[in-house]
């Protein structure tokens, strides 16, 4: 038995590799409330002092900066979250801080397409995209793609990824192109070569980064 390691270093991915952890599945549906990633740009305003108010970036480590309160970790928090953290670590310098921040620039919604198709990478994701979209949109399968195995990793939580498979073969028939479903932000759609005789439901983030995600294949 040969195998194949699709080895996943994508920042969506790993953004929340090192946040708190989160039960284990069954899962709620995705917290919709947005979260601080690295790359985004940040207004942190003070109410009091307004001569600390500052715009910042978040850094790949998902740290920010500012005068008051020094270096904060923000990724993978609300703004409401980010807000309280800012003004606990400001209140040793300031007394009873109010903060507010605010989102001046994000990463764009995105998803990515890898393995067996014409031009892998990452897509911006714009309205509703359905798996055959996406193939389509990454210049549609090479000629020795696994099509009925088609792999969807979406991460659930800050600590788990699913994972699905899908026979785009018959997605792309008449009677069942309804039952296409529809691409979230940072979702990957993986296409192998060889058939896979083993898929886990769900993935741990950290076992992405550190070991890649292995397929059995025949």
């Amino acid at each position: 038995m040969h195998r194949i390691v699709i080895l996943l270093a994508l920042p969506a991915f790993l953004a929340g590799q090192n946040q708190p952890q989160t039960q284990a599945p069954g899962f709620a549906p995705r917290d919709q409330r947005y979260r601080i990633q690295p790359n985004d740009v940040v207004e942190i305003q003070f109410r009091f002092t307004p001569e600390y108010n500052v715009t910042a970036t978040v850094q790949p480590d998902g740290y920010m900066t500012t005068q008051i309160a020094g270096d904060i970790k923000i990724a993978g928090l609300t703004l409401a979250e980010a807000s309280g953290a800012t003004a606990k670590q400001a209140s040793s310098r300031l007394k009873d801080p109010e903060v507010t921040i605010l989102l001046r620039d994000f990463v764009k919604p995105h998803f990515v397409v890898a393995g067996e198709v014409s031009h892998p990478g990452t897509f911006d994701l714009r309205g509703d995209v359905g798996i055959i979209q996406a193939i389509a949109m990454s210049g549609g399968f090479k000629e020795g793609a696994k099509r009925s195995q088609v792999v969807l990793l979406r991460r659930m939580n800050q600590e788990f990824v699913e994972v699905k498979t899908f026979d785009v073969k018959k997605l792309m028939t008449a009677s069942k192109i309804r039952e296409d479903i529809t691409l979230r932000p940072d979702d990957m759609l993986v296409v192998p070569q060889n058939k896979i005789s083993i898929v886990e439901p769900y993935v741990r983030v950290a076992s992405l980064a550190l070991y890649g995600l292995s397929f059995g294949i025949r």
